[in-house]
């Protein structure tokens, strides 16, 4: 495991360790990543701590590690980091083409697409699970990242930030999109996964351990499968139309269901042998699920 980090705060400081020549505005950058110099960086595998957002486009020949699977889907393949995440690299590595946005949260400061960074879900992703894009989807997006370098290099004026800001966030949106695509083209992979996910869920609520073992939240079936937990909501919502939380909940109250069937227990020995440390919680949830407290659903049934 690492265990240091080398922290590039700002996006100077990223140019000096990429040997290139100042920023020409302090809180944005794009670069192309065949041009710039690794000299500088350390001789061992190194990870980053970087104080801004990054998106990079990697091009590569073959396949590509993606979750589990391995995909020979060799166009191009963005990776989002936000601010605080880390980025492991090696000195000695090559691209056939590539690029790199960098914005830092300030610039996005009192702007609307401050107030929606958090929506966009892709900045939580782990790193090996990339957006795959076309060569189409490709020149898209280098269209706004090429308008944004164009905006922050000629005179800065009162409209700048606006105009940059307003490229990024198209930018964003355009991923989207292409997240949405994927999810789907490669449905079989994704298809595998939900699959996996359900008996582990299935497989978790069968046993007699909740007592012991607790309710399992998201990261706990994210790390089974070797996701994040924001990319496995996703993709459990697109296939199912609910979130990895809402399937927890949904298979919690089947099982609780079945104990106010099947026994005499009371509604507070159910909740402590479905994992519950308190009543209340377990009332709170059965009710948002059913419309119906514990004690009213047996009564009815």
């Amino acid at each position: 495991m690492q265990s240091s980090f080398v922290d590039i705060n700002t996006i100077e400081e990223l140019h000096k360790l990429y040997d290139s020549p100042p920023p020409k505005h302090p809180l944005v950058s794009f670069l192309q990543l065949q041009q710039i110099s690794r000299n500088n960086f350390p001789e061992k595998e190194t990870a980053f701590r970087l104080g801004f957002y990054a998106v990079y486009l990697k091009q590569l020949k073959g396949s590509m590690g993606y979750g589990r699977s391995h995909y020979d889907f060799d166009q191009g393949a963005l990776v989002f980091t936000a601010p605080g995440q880390a980025v492991s690299t090696q000195r000695y590595i090559s691209y056939d083409d590539g690029w790199g946005l960098f914005f830092h949260p300030d610039l996005l400061y009192r702007t609307e697409l401050g107030k929606k960074m958090h929506g966009y879900s892709f900045f939580q992703y782990d790193a090996n699970e990339a957006l795959h894009v076309s060569e189409d989807e490709k020149k898209t997006l280098r269209n706004c990242a090429d308008n944004i370098a164009q905006e922050y290099s000629q005179n800065i004026d009162k409209h700048s930030q606006e105009l940059i800001v307003n490229n990024i966030e198209l930018l964003l949106n355009y991923c989207n999109r292409f997240y949405d695509r994927q999810f789907f083209t490669r449905s079989k992979p994704s298809q595998d996964i939900v699959q996996q996910f359900e008996s582990l869920l299935l497989d978790y609520f069968s046993k007699d351990s909740l007592i012991e073992d607790g309710l399992p939240d998201v990261k706990y079936f994210a790390s089974r499968l070797n996701l994040s937990a924001d990319y496995l909501s996703d993709l459990l919502n697109r296939y199912t139309g609910k979130t990895t939380l809402e399937h927890i909940h949904l298979q919690l109250v089947d099982k609780a269901k079945s104990l106010l069937w099947s026994t005499e227990k009371n509604i507070s020995e159910i909740a402590f042998e479905l994992g519950f440390e308190h009543p209340s919680h377990f009332t709170k949830i059965f009710k948002n699920k059913t419309g119906k407290s514990p004690s009213d659903y047996r009564h009815q049934n």
